[in-house]
């Protein structure tokens, strides 16, 4: 038996009653968490662990009895020599940091630990290399340097100022030898412009940690999309899978874990509206406008809201009969409601009553022109509080962005703000209604929809109620493995057929070989090495009739902005639902793009 230290050789003594050394020793290997490959001293692989295969993208067969430099870059191979000469001398390299190859070409950090391996007669016959995967670490350490690096601009750029101010009061002072009169004229300016530099560099600053904060929340979310597309969809098909075993006759076993699957799908449902309230943040999200209903949007919400505001504060919703619809986007509807509901909350700390109505509100010319609003039919969502109360300045500046009276660390002062600004967006009107000791009350105009919108609604519904079904081939290409399986079910059980790739070089190998027609290519936008666009362009060099849907979790005003997306071509939001993707694929397939 060869191990990598002659002297921890373990015997049998060291072992439980019936233990097997060899198979112990083989389920460690196949059970850890780090790439665990073995090699001899001409660096040819003898073994490689399933997390080997994990972290490079090669299979067992694809890697034994090959050379270990398959996986090492070119740059760093006269490293790798100087590692194997070391441990034929019977030497050790310890959580050393290096770059490796994944199979799909993209570089990794990995941190490795390489051991001899001894034979029974204690000569040196290999390697054993522990690989750990460190490009997420490093990835981190490197943004925060970006923004310590940021902060300590705005500090340089902040001592200058001062600089500049110093400069400002040694003129001062030189002004006191003149007359009081051409002081006080060479003093203002001075002032004023001092004062001007100190409002530039706050707001460079500002400016500065919102745009970083901006990228990273967008970043997060759109990679957040794909891990959401996954889950509402599979949770989507057990749902479906369990409605039809509760529907039998033996079935009511089955209703506890259909149950059970409803709330991982109203989790993940949030989990959505999350992240889209992130890209709206970092400006990368769609405003999707339609005719909805707030009483509608406020009853989806009532257990959301109950939980954030907690136990101690009682919740009561009062909402009016026969209300009109207004144009708005569903999620920034949801938005305002939560913002609202934990500002109500926060202002009260030992308990009380928020209340949230709506009703409809009739704005007379005069009593219009007095509060800066045109006068016609609003609906009205009033949301009130039995809390502290604000004083008459607070509440002049409550909308202000970044004005917060938590303490630091508390408070972004982006809630109302950002209230008041989805409102104006949507042609609505704020008000806010506040006195110390007594609580506050928001209310909320937004003009109700019209008859025009309201057809177009039914519209597209009647649009949804169409066949989405079809016998077209489609070409599909994502380089996510969950997304790709999950999107080819939901095209396979709805009659197409479905021609996958992981990449975009492999989609156009199957443009090229397959004999068959191809109808459509729903490709990612966003994949290593070749993005979708480019793969759209090769595959329609080849075949100039197929149709083009592009999928993506970025917004498509980003990447028609960034030149990725041209306009003309339709993309379908990640995550999207089996609905949403279908009436997408048969829009482009019918000619509707």
């Amino acid at each position: 038996m060869a191990t990598s230290d002659p002297a921890s050789t373990l015997q049998s003594d060291t072992l439980l009653p019936g233990q097997d050394f060899a198979a112990l020793l083989a389920s460690i290997v196949d059970c850890s968490d780090d790439a665990i490959i073995s090699k001899g001293l001409d660096g040819v692989i003898m073994s490689w662990n399933p997390a080997a295969q994990r972290i490079y993208g090669y299979g067992p067969n694809e890697v034994l009895g090959k050379n270990i430099s398959l996986i090492v870059p070119t740059d760093r191979r006269e490293e790798l020599s100087e590692v194997l000469a070391r441990i034929a001398l019977g030497g050790r390299v310890e959580h050393h940091e290096t770059k490796r190859v994944h199979k799909d070409g993209t570089i990794l950090d990995i941190s490795i630990t390489v051991s001899p391996i001894y034979d029974t007669t204690g000569q040196i016959i290999g390697a054993s290399a522990i690989g750990h995967d460190i490009t997420g670490r490093l990835s981190l350490q490197r943004e925060q340097k970006r923004l310590e690096d940021l902060e300590a601009e705005a500090d340089r750029i902040t001592a200058e100022g001062e600089k500049k101010v110093a400069e400002r009061v040694r003129l001062e002072a030189e002004a006191d030898r003149i007359t009081a009169e051409d002081e006080k004229k060479v003093a203002e300016p001075v002032r004023l412009e001092a004062e001007a530099d100190r409002m530039q560099l706050e707001a460079q600053l500002r400016q500065s940690h919102m745009e970083s904060l901006g990228q990273l929340a967008g970043g997060v979310a759109h990679d957040f999309n794909n891990l959401l597309g996954v889950i509402l969809n599979y949770a989507a098909f057990v749902a479906e899978e369990l409605t039809s075993a509760a529907a039998t006759p033996t079935g009511s076993e089955w209703e506890g874990p259909l149950k059970d699957v409803k709330q991982i799908q109203l989790a993940a449902e949030r989990a959505a509206l999350l992240t889209h309230q992130l890209l709206s943040f970092a400006r990368r999200e769609v405003v999707q406008t339609r005719a909805l209903s707030l009483n509608s949007a406020i009853t989806r919400m009532e257990q959301i809201l109950r939980r954030a505001i907690g136990e101690q504060i009682e919740l009561v919703i009062s909402l009016a009969a026969s209300l009109p619809m207004v144009l708005a986007d569903p999620g920034q509807i949801e938005q305002i409601a939560l913002n609202l509901a934990i500002n109500a909350r926060d202002a009260m700390p030992t308990g009380g009553i928020l209340s949230i109505d709506t009703g409809v509100r009739e704005i007379m010319e005069n009593e219009g022109s007095v509060a800066g609003i045109p006068d016609g039919s609003y609906v009205c969502l009033r949301v009130g509080d039995t809390g502290m109360g604000m004083s008459a300045e607070v509440r002049d500046r409550a909308f202000e962005p970044f004005f917060t009276t938590k303490p630091r660390g508390e408070g972004s002062g982006l809630g109302l703000a950002t209230v008041y600004g989805i409102v104006s967006q949507s042609g609505g009107y704020t008000r806010i209604y506040s006195d110390e000791g007594v609580g506050t009350s928001i209310t909320i105009l937004l003009p109700a929809a019209g008859q025009d919108a309201m057809r177009d609604e039914v519209s597209g519904c009647v649009d949804h109620l169409k066949p989405l079904v079809g016998t077209e081939t489609i070409l599909m290409a994502d380089d996510e493995e969950g997304q790709r399986e999950m999107t080819h079910r939901i095209l396979t059980r709805n009659g197409y057929t479905v021609l996958t790739a992981s990449s975009g070089a492999q989609a156009i190998e199957i443009a090229t070989s397959h004999v068959g027609p191809i109808d459509l290519l729903l490709t990612d936008v966003i994949m290593p090495v070749m993005q979708g666009p480019t793969v759209a362009k090769e595959v329609r060099n080849l075949r100039s009739d197929v149709r083009v849907l592009f999928m993506s979790g970025h917004a498509q005003p980003v990447l028609e902005t960034e030149g990725l997306l041209a306009t003309e071509f339709l993309l379908v939001e990640k995550p999207f639902d089996e609905a949403k993707l279908l009436q997408n694929v048969r829009k482009v397939l019918d000619g509707n793009e």
